[in-house]
């Protein structure tokens, strides 16, 4: 973490609770930082690539409409233009925290194909600035299945399944950024909602900065 500013970034497997996570711990902050706390997620929608990406993998586009490279690359355009006109001017401000639903490590796991490995996907986006913190929420794939059944078939997107696949994948790529010294915290998303969020609060206070201060939200008194 750098002047000041703190940046979170929540991952896990289509299925683990990412975004409602995301959402609570956003506004468990606000309440001690208010405007200062920033909610974003990747694909970053206010682009062009953005909303191609969001189409794509809402089988909007006609199947093959993106190679696995084309695909990969568009990501990292995308969180190019992500980073340079939301996470940085943001973080610029002291006291700032950017919490982002998915981030690099979903690269990692959702763009690597037989003929894409993680290092060439890393490799698209070398220069991206590192999470201070990654929260994964590890669900076992079976549940994650139990959740997704729960949505709408058509809310269905290109990569919600092989969940078992996915999370020995993001198993090898967690192990890829800690090597290179990422912090990364695995949390049971197993549990109930209200012991999900207690863990993930309990990360931000043991790994975020001192002046981060935390009013848990009322799903936990």
């Amino acid at each position: 973490m750098a002047d000041g500013s703190f940046f979170c970034v929540i991952e896990g497997i289509d299925g683990a609770g990412k975004t409602e996570v995301a959402r609570h711990i956003h506004a468990a902050l606000r309440h001690t930082l208010g405007a200062a706390v920033l909610l974003t997620r990747e694909p970053h929608d206010d682009s062009v690539v953005g909303k191609e990406i969001r189409a794509a993998l809402a089988n909007k586009r006609e199947q093959g409409a993106f190679s696995p490279v084309a695909l990969a690359q568009a990501f990292a355009l995308n969180r190019t233009d992500h980073l340079e006109t939301v996470i940085e001017p943001f973080l610029q401000n002291a006291g700032s925290v950017v919490i982002s639903d998915r981030y690099l490590l979903s690269s990692l796991v959702y763009q690597t194909t037989d003929c894409l490995s993680i290092s060439d996907v890393y490799g698209m986006n070398r220069w991206a600035r590192p999470p201070d913190l990654t929260l994964y929420l590890k669900i076992r794939p079976y549940e994650a299945y139990d959740r997704l059944r729960q949505r709408q078939a058509q809310h269905r997107e290109l990569f919600e399944n092989n969940l078992a696949e996915r999370a020995k994948k993001y198993q090898e790529a967690i192990a890829i950024l800690r090597d290179k010294g990422e912090t990364i915290v695995e949390i049971d998303a197993n549990a109930a909602l209200s012991q999900v969020l207690k863990a993930a609060l309990d990360a931000l206070q043991a790994h975020g900065p001192s002046w981060l201060r935390i009013q848990p939200p009322l799903l936990l008194l």
